[in-house]
Order: structure tokens, then sequence, then C-alpha cells
């Protein structure tokens, strides 16, 4: 598996409509770069706490993966703007770089596919969407299309992130040089 290492730890924040294929696009990503990943919905389908709950449990699983100084994927818990701005506070605070990734896709098609997982009722997917705020320019999203492949959307992260500060490796800890490169390299 690949690890994604980077100067400076990333958090890979979701954002989209319910069913616009951030959790898609979120599991995959995690699982191709070996990174952890938190998601509300998971945590909700796994426990029978509430909302609120949710959060919590979901932000203390945050503040302990951000000891970590590794790079996280987070899908959830981030509809408004106000909660954008709280999280991207905290993780700046904590030495990570947030990156807004929003899955744009119509309405009735994420509608469509919120309703096909009966991950949402007719009536939730509704309320989610009305409280969702698209993210503003300030918060300089990355845009992906929920129609694309994972392949193309990965590519459009994976541009961001690359240049001199990333690097995707095969490896989970940096490359032991031997002491003839040290010498050569001085």
């Amino acid at each position: 598996m690949k690890s994604l290492s980077l100067s400076q730890p990333h958090a890979i924040i979701m954002v989209g409509l319910p069913g616009s294929g951030k959790s898609f696009f979120a599991k995959r990503f995690a699982d191709t770069f070996n990174a952890p990943y938190i998601s509300h919905d998971i945590i909700l389908s796994l426990t029978s706490l509430d909302k609120k709950a949710v959060d919590a449990l979901a932000d203390y699983q945050l503040n302990e993966l951000l000891k970590t100084k590794h790079s996280v994927v987070i899908e959830g818990g981030v509809s408004t703007r106000a909660e954008r701005t709280d999280i991207a506070r905290k993780l700046r605070s904590e030495g990570y770089q947030p990156l807004f990734v929003w899955v744009q896709t119509d309405a009735e098609t994420a509608k469509a596919r919120s309703l096909k997982t009966k991950q949402h009722g007719e009536e939730e997917h509704e309320q989610l969407a009305r409280r969702f705020s698209a993210p503003h320019p300030s918060e300089k999203p990355i845009v992906i299309s929920g129609k694309h492949t994972y392949a193309t959307q990965a590519k459009i992260i994976l541009k961001r992130l690359s240049g001199p500060r990333a690097e995707i490796s095969t490896h989970s800890s940096p490359p032991v040089r031997s002491l003839t490169d040290i010498r050569r390299s001085r």
C-alpha cells in the first residue's frame, strides 16, 4: 500500500451535498494512501448515538489522530461555513494544512444516490441538503465532479498536493541513506 508523505500534514476535508460522492472518494483515497479516515456516517451507522454524540466521538477520534502528525481524510460534520471555519482553525493550530475537497454533483443525482443507498430517507436528505452551504472562495476548495471516475478525481487532488512538498512512497518510513550517500551530499 502506498502512503502519502507530505512535508506538512494535510487534513483532506470532504464537502458536498449528501449523495454527491464524498464518502466514495474519501474511502478510496484513504485506502489508496493508507491514510486514517474519519466518517461521521460510519460512526452513526455503528452506534445508536444522536448527532451531537457522533460529532463528539468524531472530534475525539480526530484529536487523537492529530497527535500522529500524519495526513488524514475527514468526511462529515462540515456542512456549514461556520463548521468548516472551526475545523480549519483547529487543524492549523495543530500544524495541519486543511484542504477542502468539494464534490459537486447536481441535486437530482445526489438525491437519487442518497435514496438508493438508503443512507438517508427523503425527508432527512432534504434537511441535510438545505443545511449545506457551498464553500466560499476564501476556503480555496478543490472542486471535483461527483460523476467522474475515482482515478480522475484523485489526479486532481494529487496535483494540488504534489510538487516540492509531496511525494508518494511505497514505504512507511523515510528511505535509509548509506554513509557513502551522506558523505557525497556534503
